[in-house]
């Protein structure tokens, strides 16, 4: 092993120790970085003692992606930042160019942790407890904007308004399933056994049975029992009195 991979090992294991969780291993192919060597994410958040003592997830957080140079720390680490939370593209392109240009400050010893502290207080001073706060605030804004449909609650007024509509509109829809004939052609009226006692039809002569069989061929007459329920009593007090009066 070389002078300068001893040197890069070490640094790997401070940056483990002191980082912890937010400090790992990634995937050259997903570092953003045009390099097969091993590549590292250290997740940095502004510096917030209050955010710190409370289990809330920050507001913004940035992700700092480096991979050391063959020559490392005689020469600048390849890095790159990208947004995990809140960060504004324009400001990923301002922090970047000035941790590179701390790299170029701090050659010739091991910087990575200078430049996460680095990042750390930029992100402190741009988007600080305030701009947490503003930052808050529109993520609630975007969510009030999102409107939810509710429906209308259901009480009995507004369910037999409902159901009155609704009987309407099916039996407006079985009208136009009826034929126009159906509609326009007049009903013929059903008579009564009163009116049918009264019409002189219950007085008519003896009929044979082929007359009865031609009658039945000419016209179907259907008479149901209840046709006479309502009138039997009107019949018989007028029979008593055509037989009065033929007494008389």
């Amino acid at each position: 092993m070389t002078e300068y991979k001893e040197e890069q090992e070490m640094e790997i294991e401070a940056l483990e120790s002191i980082l912890a969780d937010d400090f790992k291993e990634i995937h050259s192919s997903e570092s953003g970085l045009n390099t097969s060597n091993r590549c590292f994410q250290i997740t940095v958040t502004p510096q917030d003692d209050d955010l710190e003592e409370s289990s809330s997830i920050p507001p913004v957080q940035l992700g700092l992606v480096f991979s050391h140079t063959e020559n490392y720390p005689d020469e600048a680490p390849l890095l790159d930042v990208k947004s995990i939370r809140g960060i504004h593209v324009g400001d990923l392109t301002i922090l970047k160019e000035k941790l590179e240009q701390e790299a170029t400050e701090n050659l010739g010893m091991a910087m990575m942790y200078t430049l996460v502290s680095s990042a750390k207080d930029w992100l402190s001073e741009h988007y600080g407890q305030d701009d947490g706060d503003d930052y808050a605030e529109e993520e609630a804004a975007k969510e009030d904007e999102v409107i939810v449909p509710h429906g209308e609650p259901v009480t009995l007024e507004t369910f037999v308004a409902w159901r009155e509509r609704y009987e309407a509109e099916l039996a407006l829809e079985r009208a136009k399933l009826m034929p126009e004939s159906a509609l326009t052609a007049p009903k013929e009226k059903k008579l009564t056994g009163r009116q049918w006692f009264e019409s002189g039809k219950a007085r008519g002569t003896v009929v044979t049975a082929d007359q009865e069989s031609e009658e039945e061929d000419d016209e179907d007459i259907d008479f149901e029992d209840e046709d006479f329920e309502d009138d039997e009593e009107d019949m018989l007090e007028h029979y008593l009195a055509e037989k009065s009066d033929a007494r008389a």
